[in-house]
């Protein structure tokens, strides 16, 4: 996979300097709290997928103007915000290796910078001109925002379904992936066979990368993680893993399974045997073939495009979603 990870890296290298200069040129803040803030945050390690899914939506529908990495910008402040948010909500403790912004700054400020960033986004999608794009986007932030509170209510009860938590990460991740492509594709002024296509794929990509980022906190170690082992457990986020092997499970481990995920203090022992049950039943293992399964429906959707060099990187970007280590 560092081979594949290379390639993506190789193909994209200009497009992601790019974007990271945009990212610093357009946040344009009053106050130099809210840019330390909002870079703690955004220039912290992250992938910059979302913004990366929308220059290359862009160039494979044929864009030829100037606009598709400033608004790119849109979506990776968007979901900073939502990170921001996120992680006050869930009394999360690191991000990406380092302390949340909340443990450093408090709660008010995390919550007004996530605000600023979501206004910012909405600005930045303005400034196109176009009423079908801030549409997009406007309705992508109520359905992020469901997401988080359908979360919330669920929140360490035992008895989700599998049902209700692709609702939950259709509203938090998969709309996002599938807003940043379809946006590009309207900028664009594809057909509607092309939005239609990177649409699907953004939101069937999404699926999947959250679904390998969920198997993650019971398959990785913390310094790879970058953030607690168990975090999520610790949340009270009843995850696919989980959830299966739940349904799978006879009564008396079962009842052990709950146990630990009720004990917000489970112990290193607790979580490795909770790790053990889901092997056991398959948790991770249907999470795996879930995960590929959207993958291939992704990548089946670029089916509408001929052969390029950017749609070969969308290919493999599909591909490395789910087969990454972080």
């Amino acid at each position: 996979m560092n081979d594949l990870k290379q390639k993506i890296l190789t193909a994209v290298e200009n497009d992601l300097s790019e974007i990271e200069k945009a990212l610093s040129d357009n946040l344009n803040p009053y106050l130099d709290l809210v840019s330390d803030v909002a870079g703690h945050i955004i220039f912290s390690g992250g992938k910059r997928l979302r913004p990366l899914l929308m220059v290359l939506s862009a160039r494979i529908c044929g864009y030829t103007g100037n606009y598709d990495v400033t608004f790119s910008t849109a979506i990776e402040y968007l979901h900073a915000a939502t990170l921001l948010h996120d992680d006050l909500v869930d009394s999360a403790a690191l991000r990406r290796g380092k302390p949340v912004a909340h443990s450093k700054w408090g709660n008010s400020i995390a919550v007004l910078v996530g605000d600023f960033l979501l206004s910012r986004a909405l600005s930045i999608s303005a400034g196109t001109g176009n009423l079908k794009v801030i549409r997009i986007l406007s309705k992508l932030t109520e359905d992020m925002s469901q997401g988080e509170v359908l979360q919330f209510i669920r929140k360490g009860d035992v008895s989700l379904t599998e049902a209700e938590y692709l609702e939950v990460i259709r509203r938090k991740t998969a709309l996002l992936f599938k807003a940043a492509c379809w946006v590009s594709a309207v900028i664009a002024d594809a057909s509607d066979d092309e939005e239609s296509a990177l649409s699907d794929y953004g939101f069937n990509l999404g699926i999947a990368f959250q679904m390998a980022d969920d198997l993650f906190d019971y398959t990785l170690e913390t310094s790879d993680l970058g953030k607690e082992i168990g975090a999520d457990l610790k949340e009270g986020k009843m995850t696919l893993p989980v959830i299966y092997a739940l349904k799978q499970a006879n009564s008396t481990d079962k009842d052990l399974m709950v146990k630990i995920i009720e004990d917000k203090n489970f112990s290193v022992a607790d979580f490795k045997t909770l790790v053990g049950m889901l092997q056991k039943y398959g948790g991770i293992a249907y999470t795996e073939k879930k995960a590929a399964f959207y993958i291939k429906r992704a990548k089946d959707a670029l089916s509408a495009f001929n052969s390029s060099e950017t749609k070969e990187t969308l290919l493999d970007i599909a591909e490395y979603a789910i087969a990454r280590r972080i």
